[in-house]
């Protein structure tokens, strides 16, 4: 993990960061992952860290906190960078920087059928929760 150099995600690294979550399946059609990126850079309660290795945009965590906790969304790692723990470098700094926010906890929601992230986050510490995640668009999709 030592090479792995993590910073706040430039403006002009944001193609680069979705490309990366493309990359990786982690956007959805219904979701622009620019405007995600923007509003997530443009706010004070949220930010998109970014994971360098050698000066290449290699991983990406979006963080954000809502006043009662902090909240993760488009980790992602590129494929030929995995297997060195950047994941759990990325969601350390994730943590870090939701704990300086004075929030008590951490959460993210994975799709139920995604085994291979659940098994990544509980091989870090994390655990599911008994709720149940309930929505209702206003963009007419």
């Amino acid at each position: 993990m030592a090479d792995l150099v993590i910073s706040d995600l430039g403006e002009d690294e944001i193609d680069a960061a979705v490309d990366l979550w493309r990359e990786v399946n982690l956007t959805r059609p219904w979701n622009d992952p620019h405007a995600d990126a923007r509003l997530a850079m443009a706010g004070p309660t949220s930010t998109i860290l970014a994971g360098h290795l050698d000066g290449r945009l290699v991983a990406t965590v979006m963080v954000g906190a809502d006043g009662h906790r902090g909240w993760v969304y488009y980790l992602g790692v590129l494929p030929d960078c995995r297997g060195r723990r950047f994941g759990e470098a990325m969601m350390r700094a994730a943590e870090q920087w939701i704990m300086a926010r004075g929030m008590p906890k951490l959460q993210l929601m994975v799709r139920h059928d995604n085994a291979a992230a659940i098994g990544f986050y509980e091989a870090i510490g994390y655990k599911q929760e008994g709720v149940a995640v309930l929505s209702k668009r206003f963009d007419g999709r």
